[in-house]
């Protein structure tokens, strides 16, 4: 072969093109461009916080009630916080999932969890069926 020249393998690119993606790929593809976009907005959000202090504009009020209200609201702020901390915890399994080739299947039963599914909630690891059962389990618990 004459130097320089490449076999037909080599000159293909990797991944496929746009067009010859499958179905299932382009799910896969949109729901992680979705759990990116949300992960970016919460980390955003994370550092204009950090940026901002919790307790910004809050250190001189006179007022018992007043200060009060301030701690409640740093309270509040701390709680949503950390829902938002558990969130971006469970995107960032969610994409580990996806890399692995493990994201869709129902941890509980092993089958797949539908699209429509995957799209309302992408961070879910239960298919319907698991996720109900698993709700009436606690209801019978409490």
């Amino acid at each position: 072969m004459p130097k320089g020249s490449k076999t037909k393998d080599e000159t293909k690119k990797p991944g496929k093109p746009a067009a010859a993606l499958s179905e299932k790929e382009r799910e896969l593809a949109e729901i992680r461009h979705e759990l990116e976009q949300q992960r970016k907005t919460l980390l955003n959000d994370a550092g204009v916080m950090i940026g901002q202090g919790l307790m910004a504009g809050n250190e001189n009020l006179p007022d018992l009630g007043d200060q009060a209200t301030a701690v409640t609201d740093q309270n509040f702020m701390l709680r949503l916080k950390e829902r938002e901390q558990k969130l971006l915890k469970k995107i960032d399994e969610a994409l580990d999932r996806i890399t692995m080739g493990t994201f869709g299947v129902c941890e509980s039963c092993g089958g797949e969890i539908s699209f429509k599914r995957l799209k309302a909630r992408p961070v879910t690891t239960l298919c319907i069926e698991c996720k109900t059962k698993q709700e009436e389990d606690e209801k019978v618990r409490q």
